[in-house]
């Protein structure tokens, strides 16, 4: 595992921020840490990184204990937390060098290479000689991840890493985490973004109020739903008659679609539910079922929404 912590807690006082955390993020993994706004994610996101001390539990990082081994993980993990800052009198590339010039462990003979690399990766080669003060926001998420990328990672841990970007640097950005997992980087990414977890995730976590409350791959995590039918038809109050009669709660869909939809109870086979209908007199133009889809899991898991898109 690239990331494995138990038990993992962290408290202010009486309030429990993280409470008993159980992570497990696969190495070579896209991993979505996921929740709405105040779930506890970014304090999280501390304590991997030895930020934030914890309370109580477990933390193992690329497969050795944390904080004890911080000084031999930590130069293997780039990291952007709560938002990237840089001198605003310096060019993009001048903070950059500024700051790889810190790293003890970082080539003097590379530096200007490596810095022009990192910030090709991420789209700002043209604004490199840029003093940082002009950069827009997205520009400053997208040189704080170009400043995680100076050297060579085994895990990248970005915290909200499309926030303010244009929908041309979130696309970036997501090519960007794409190109690292394939070349074997596992990706931990915390969003409080839906549609970013499902199009850049292998798999993911959800959290609620500090607590964990699933975990899995995306296709484990879907499956965990209740499936769902729906009901191409033209006698709309008739199969809301039939569904109800099977202990079905039909809901309309958007009118002048003649659709109907129910979810599925465990008991009941799809082909029951067809001849309950066709018994009853409704035409049926087409029948589907469906599975859960990712929204509506995760609300059902956290009682609360979450945003789909910028």
């Amino acid at each position: 595992m690239a990331i494995e912590t138990r038990g993992l807690t962290k408290r202010f006082g009486r309030q429990a921020a993280v409470d008993s955390l159980d992570l497990a993020v696969p190495r070579g993994s896209v991993f979505g840490f996921l929740g709405p706004n105040g779930s506890g994610k970014t304090t999280t996101i501390r304590m991997l990184l030895s930020l934030a001390a914890a309370t109580d539990g477990r933390i193992r990082l690329l497969g050795q204990e944390m904080p004890r081994s911080w000084q031999d993980v930590l130069p293997r993990v780039g990291a952007l937390v709560e938002g990237p800052a840089f001198y605003p009198f310096l060019s993009g590339a001048a903070n950059l060098q500024r700051l790889d010039a810190a790293d003890r462990r970082a080539p003097s003979s590379t530096r200007k290479v490596r810095v022009a690399q990192a910030l090709e990766r991420v789209g700002l080669a043209h604004a490199a000689g840029k003093k940082v003060r002009a950069y827009s926001l997205g520009m400053k998420q997208r040189l704080g991840i170009a400043h995680a990328l100076l050297q060579p990672r085994e895990l990248l841990v970005l915290d909200e890493p499309t926030n303010g970007l244009d929908p041309q640097g979130t696309r970036e950005v997501r090519g960007l985490v794409r190109s690292l997992a394939a070349g074997g980087t596992t990706v931990f990414v915390s969003s409080h973004l839906l549609a970013e977890v499902e199009q850049i995730c292998t798999h993911a976590a959800v959290m609620s109020a500090g607590r964990l409350v699933a975990q899995g791959s995306l296709e484990q995590l879907r499956a965990a739903g209740q499936a769902r039918v729906r009901i191409l038809t033209p006698d709309d109050a008739g199969a809301h008659r039939v569904l109800a009669g099977l202990g079905l709660l039909p809901e309309p869909g958007p009118p002048g679609t003649g659709t109907v939809t129910a979810p599925l109870l465990d008991h009941l086979a799809p082909e029951a539910v067809v001849a309950a209908l066709v018994a009853g007199g409704v035409r049926v133009r087409g029948f589907a079922v469906e599975g859960a889809s990712l929204e509506e899991r995760f609300v059902a898991l956290t009682g609360e929404g979450f945003d789909v898109a910028h």
